[in-house]
Order: structure tokens, then C-alpha cells, then sequence
């Protein structure tokens, strides 16, 4: 069946130029200011206070007032790891090293460093910003602090729309795109089957509540990475003569003269950074939606988890990646170069035989899938920002599903040219609220030091900084108190 062509020429235009726009001097440009500024005047919190990260993620889940467990700074990591390791780390590291050579590992890296201090901004400003649900709950994410920390409802409406577009539609496409390119790869199925069983399976969660298959790939998701990481720290002890060359492949991809007159450092830049903001997320906007609903005392501890994460996701999860496509001697580099998913197959096939395909398509369905139930509830969140309407969920969800089965047929191209174009989106949007309220991630961080200086446990009560969070009444001694409420209505 022919779907290739299922998205009309003048979108694919209009994507391209898009991207030519916001993917050109200023986003890049944008990206590296914004961890530039967040790192200086943090004073590089990623690296000050990494020993703190690993301090907090020891600690014991809050028990709420009616007795059970909050969920732990662990369970808050796995959760956002789980949601972070996925198409970007496995296909988008291929296509970056493709498109934009070894060089482009690099600039990953480089983006992951700045990153960590832009996702420690942003995931704390959402624990500040956070509400209490219907459930007794959290909720938040960048559409509450613009809302409530800048006043603008209609940014964060406009946000909420990006996000449920983002998530619910172009990266759900892209996720199962990934997914029925791995599957004919090694099994030689049509996209179109794939497309039909990905989107049944997604509309037998989001429509029937079978919950059930969501926590089962909760579970199974942090194995496979574990699995997955084993399997490629085990190729590289037998490779191990092939690592320092590799180093010096990826450095001097990235800084050569040579390289630099060509064209490619620039290539480089930009696939490294674009795959790089796709795999990560610091600075999108998405991840501090999942770090509101985390119950800790001070809304510091979970933008040191999230910051965590951003290293976790890009220093050990792509970085294992580019070491198996790096040692694939067969390797070809252009846009006219085998891509995507295909590219991280052939290369694990290199290593552990045959059997490697079917590996990485087992690794990725799980990955890809856990991805498109989490970007539906991200979108549903968003979705309950703007209105509660019981009409439009339904619409939301029937469209999900729709774009699950287009996002398996359509070309590869097309898919990724989408996904860097409404990313871009929310990055500017999530960036200007972020910088505008850099202020107060400073007043809160200070607090939080100065607690740890007297040797308490730190409790973040909004009368310690200048800040006005009159609007603010989650915090402090009583931030459970509306939890009891909501359970008596």
C-alpha cells in the first residue's frame, strides 16, 4: 500500500522552511546563550551541586497525611529516565552521526553540559509553580509558571496548545515511525501492518483504561535500558582498542579545519544540538510537566533530579549508541546515506550477528511505546489546563490515534523535519518564560543552601524570598493540607 506520500508536497515545504527559520543562527544561538546564562549565574549548578543530586536521589519518599508514600526523588528519576530513553537516544543519534558525522556526538555533549543547568531552571520552576489536582495530587509545567509566575494566561494557553500538538501528534508519529521502520527492518513487514497494531495498542490504553499495559512497560522499560547499556559496555570491552581513536574521530570531527571550510562543523553543530534537544529535552518545556507531580519538601530537589536525568539521557544512554555506529566500519555519511532506526540495526548486526536487528527492534518497540502513552498523558495534561471537556478529550485521543497509524507510514524524512520544527516551538516559548523567571529559581536555590548550611532538612516556605508567591499556597508545612480536603469532597 502507498503511503509514503501521505503528507502533501506544500507541508513539507512549509516544515522545511520552517525549520530554516528557527534552525538557523537563532535557535542554536538561542540554546547556547540560554545554558550559558544558566550555568554562569548558577555558578554551574550541573557540576556544584552534582554530588547533591545523588545525595537527594537517596532519599525516602514523603509519607502523605493519609498515610501512603509520595513518590520518591528514585521513582521521579526512573520515571523521567524511562520517559527520556527512546527514539532520540537510539535512531536520533544515527541520523545526527549521518547527517552531520562523528562530530555531532560532540556537540551532543555539548548541549547535554549547558543543558543540565537550563533543566534545573525549569524543572524547579515548575515544583514552584505546581497546583494541587482533583486526585490530591500535583500537577504543573511551563503553562502554570507563565500563568502564574508571569501573569499571562494566554502564554500559557498558547503553550498548552504547542505541547498538546508536540506530544500528542508529531511525536507520537515520530515515535511509531521509528518503530514500524525498526520491524521492517528485521522482519520485513509492511509500515502499514505495524501502523494498524501500534495505534490498536495505543487505543486499547488512552480509550479502554487498560492501565495495566502502562505500568507493565514502566516496569520493563528501566531493564531494557539496563540490558541495552550492558550489552554495549560488553561490545566495547571487546573493542577496546577501537575507544582512543574513536575519541580523536569524534574531536577532530568536530573542531577540524578541514572539516570547518567544508561545511560539516556546521553540519555538525546543528545535528548534534537538534538530536541532542529532541533526546534530552532541556529547555523543550516537557519534562518539568512529569517533575510537578513529584511530592518533595523544596523545589529544588527535583530540578537536581531532572538535571541529573539530562546527563543520564545524553552522556550514558547516546553517547553507548554512537560507540556501536562509530565501530560500524560500513558506515556512510549524507542525506542520501541509509538512516534513522536502520542505521543503529546494521551496526548492532556488526557486533552480535543476525540477531542484532531483532534486538534493537524489541529495545525500541518498548522504548518507542512507553514514549507514546507518556506524550499522551502530557497532552491530556495540557488538555486539562486550557478546558476540562470531556468532548475534546475524546477528539484528542481518536486524533492520537489517527496520527499513531500516519506516523508509521509516513517517510522518515518528513517525520524528524516535523518533530525539529514543533520542538523548536516550545523551546523558544518555554526559554523566554524561563529567562523571565530566572530570578526566583535564584531566591529559591539560596534558600535551599542556606538550609543545608544549618544543617536542616530543607522545607521551602514561600515567605523565605522576596519573590511575591501570594499566589502560591502549595508549600510549607501545610502543602498536603488541600490533599485532606479533596478526599472529604
Amino acid at each position: 500500500m502507498g503511503f509514503e506520500n501521505i503528507i502533501p508536497e506544500w507541508l513539507k515545504s512549509a516544515i522545511s522552511v520552517g525549520n530554516d527559520l528557527l534552525w538557523g543562527d537563532f535557535l542554536v544561538g538561542l540554546l547556547i546563550l540560554a545554558g550559558l546564562y544558566f550555568s554562569i549565574s548558577s555558578r554551574f549548578v550541573q557540576f556544584r551541586w552534582f554530588r547533591e543530586m545523588f545525595r537527594v536521589l537517596k532519599e525516602q519518599a514523603e509519607i502523605l497525611p493519609d498515610g501512603s508514600k509520595g513518590i520518591s526523588p528514585f521513582k521521579a528519576f526512573t520515571i523521567s529516565a524511562a520517559s527520556r530513553v527512546g527514539t532520540g537516544n537510539i535512531a536520533g543519534v544515527a541520523t545526527a552521526i549521518v547527517l552531520g558525522g562523528p562530530g555531532a556526538v560532540f556537540w551532543m555533549w555539548v548541549i547535554a553540559f549547558f543543558g543540565a543547568a537550563t533543566a534545573f531552571f525549569e524543572s524547579t520552576l515548575a515544583q514552584v509553580f505546581k497546583v494541587k489536582d482533583e486526585e490530591g495530587g500535583f500537577r504543573g509545567g511551563p503553562a502554570y509558571y507563565m500563568q502564574k509566575g508571569l501573569n499571562q494566561r494566554w502564554l500559557g494557553i498558547f503553550f498548552a496548545i504547542l505541547i498538546t500538538i508536540t506530544f500528542g501528534f508529531v511525536f507520537n508519529g515520530l515515535q511509531s515511525n521509528t518503530i514500524a521502520h525498526a520491524y521492517q527492518e528485521a522482519f520485513n513487514v509492511d509500515r502499514w501492518i505495524i501502523g494498524i497494531v501500534i495505534a490498536i495498542l495505543t487505543a486499547v490504553v488512552i480509550f479502554g483504561g487498560a492501565k495495566w499495559v502502562a505500568n507493565v512497560t514502566g516496569y520493563i522499560v528501566p531493564v531494557m535500558a539496563v540490558i541495552y547499556l550492558t550489552v554495549v559496555f560488553v561490545i566495547l570491552i571487546i573493542n577496546y582498542d577501537q575507544i582512543i581513536p574513536m575519541i580523536s574521530t569524534i574531536f577532530a570531527n568536530a573542531f577540524g579545519i578541514r572539516e570547518a571550510f567544508g561545511g560539516a562543523v556546521g553540519a555538525a553543530i546543528l545535528n548534534g544540538f537538534q538530536r541532542g534537544l529532541f533526546s534530552n529535552e532541556a529547555g523543550m518545556g516537557s519534562a518539568p510537566n512529569a517533575a510537578a507531580a513529584a511530592a518533595v519538601s523544596h523545589p529544588v530537589k527535583q530540578g537536581l533530579i531532572q538535571s541529573l536525568g539530562v546527563f543520564f539521557d545524553t552522556m550514558v544512554v547516546c553517547t553507548a549508541t554512537a560507540v556501536i555506529i562509530l565501530m560500524y566500519t560500513d558506515l556512510e555519511y549524507g542525506a542520501d546515506a541509509m538512516q534513522g532506526i536502520q542505521v543503529t540495526q546494521a551496526a548492532m548486526n556488526a557486533q552480535i550477528g543476525p540477531f542484532g536487528a531483532t534486538f534493537i527492534a524489541i529495545v525500541i518497540l518498548l522504548f518507542a511505546y512507553s514514549s507514546i502513552l507518556g506524550n499522551f498523558f502530557y497532552g491530556q495534561s495540557n488538555m486539562n489546563y486550557i478546558k476540562e471537556s470531556k468532548t475534546a478529550l475524546f477528539i484528542f485521543k481518536a486524533m492520537v490515534v489517527v496520527m499513531v497509524f500516519i506516523g508509521a507510514v509516513m517517510d522518515l524524512e518528513t517525520a524528524w523535519a516535523t518533530a525539529d520544527l514543533f520542538m523548536a516551538l516550545m523551546a523558544v516559548t518555554n526559554l523566554v518564560a524561563v529567562f523571565a523567571l530566572s530570578s526566583i529559581v535564584f531566591q529559591v536555590s539560596a534558600d535551599y543552601k542556606a538550609q543545608l548550611k544549618q544543617g536542616i532538612h530543607p522545607v521551602f516556605q514561600t515567605n523565605n524570598i522576596k519573590a511575591d508567591l501570594s499566589d502560591v499556597d502549595e508549600w510549607g508545612e501545610n502543602r498536603y493540607a488541600y490533599r485532606n480536603g479533596s478526599k472529604s469532597k
